[in-house]
């Protein structure tokens, strides 16, 4: 039985955050601007494409960026806008696609196998991205392929704004002529090795031994070999199927102790938070449950901007408790759920103060994870 075709679009919303900015602003559309902390010790968050021909790109220092192209208008960045435009486009893509994964923020797998019985899977995916185009006003680039890898690398080709297909067959061909590097995963170091072999394409990987790359960079040598001839196995995982990261505490005696049932939760939002930043998520949304001694149960929940931070979250928790709470009225069970999760794409120095508040939650959750979850608690739930 003949394997059927398989079809995988990668979109990717290009630079979004200087993207987002420009909506915001027409008069930055193509000017070298940069989205990240204005502080001495600031990065770069993301940067326009006039940006880039300075050299410039993201997770450099702003001050090396203000160097390299003093006339950069540098942005603080607007957390907010970016969680509702990622929304805008989730939706859209949500409403026509029979299967699709939410990599990050900005960044979306489409799988759209079995779609070619009823109409041209490339002719709808353009469609799709000018319908994106239209709603949002934000430029889109993709890739249709026959595999995740494949469609990402061939997204990065097609940018800015503009699309591709790499036919099935001809994955090995598309990419012979890339350099190393362009295959994901392969970092600094790695690249610097390979181009000490002499390896400067993925043509070369492919026509490498495969037993003297293991030798060099171990079973990441095989892996990397696979990967130039265009093989890749993984599977869109769908986004309905993210799971939610939630707690609940159903408590020996019901209590009306309001002290008690904040300080409650507060240690259950911390709980979730620090799960969510170990499977390295954000949360979209947030959702305080209480169940009384009569075992009525009210829920009430928020989206939110895009955040695994703990004092954003234990103030949502907070309002929502307070909306749901009857004074006086005994609570036999509190819960905490974070929902809408994406993985951590919003870098950290969106903010003047995040990226020190991101080195302090890590400095934290390294703490736990070392001596335990319970070591380390808010003053006020202690």
């Amino acid at each position: 039985m003949q394997t059927p075709q398989r079809y995988i679009a990668h979109f990717d919303l290009d630079s979004f955050f200087v993207s987002v900015e420009v909506l915001k602003d027409p008069s930055l559309k193509g000017k070298a601007v940069l989205v990240g902390g204005h502080s001495e010790r600031g990065v770069v968050a993301a940067c326009s494409y006039e940006a880039r021909k300075f050299g410039i790109h993201s997770a450099m220092p702003t001050k090396k960026a203000m160097q390299l192209c003093p006339h950069a208008i540098v942005l603080k960045g607007s957390h907010g806008e970016y969680s509702r435009y990622s929304r805008m486009v989730t939706e859209i893509i949500a409403s026509k696609a029979p299967l699709f994964e939410k990599a990050s923020i900005d960044e979306f797998y489409l799988d759209l196998t079995g779609m070619d019985k009823y109409f041209d899977p490339y002719k709808w995916t353009i469609d799709l991205r000018q319908e994106i185009i239209d709603k949002t006003g934000l430029p889109i680039s993709f890739a249709l392929a026959s595999n995740k890898m494949i469609a990402k690398i061939a997204t990065d080709e097609a940018k800015p704004n503009g699309y591709i297909q790499v036919a099935q067959g001809f994955e090995k061909d598309f990419l012979a002529p890339l350099k190393v590097n362009k295959i994901p995963g392969v970092g600094e170091h790695t690249y610097k090795t390979l181009l000490s072999m002499g390896i400067k394409t993925i043509k070369d990987i492919s026509e490498y031994d495969v037993k003297e790359l293991e030798r060099v960079l171990g079973k990441y040598g095989n892996e990397l070999w696979t990967k130039s001839q265009g093989i890749h196995t993984g599977e869109v995982t769908g986004y309905h199927e993210a799971k939610s990261i939630s707690t609940e505490n159903t408590f020996q005696e019901n209590t009306a102790d309001i002290k008690f049932l904040l300080a409650e939760l507060v240690r259950m939002t911390e709980k979730v938070a620090y799960e969510l930043r170990q499977d390295q998520k954000l949360t979209g949304c947030l959702a305080v449950k209480i169940r009384y001694g009569d075992f009525s149960t009210f829920s009430k929940q928020l989206a939110i901007d895009y955040t695994f931070r703990d004092d954003e979250l234990i103030t949502i928790a907070k309002e929502l408790f307070k909306k749901l709470h009857k004074a006086g009225t005994p609570v036999r069970l509190l819960g905490v759920r974070l929902s809408e999760l994406t993985n951590h794409a919003i870098q950290s120095s969106l903010f003047d103060d995040v990226g020190k508040k991101n080195e302090l939650y890590k400095a934290i959750d390294g703490v736990k994870n070392k001596y335990g979850k319970s070591l380390l608690k808010k003053a006020r739930n202690v």
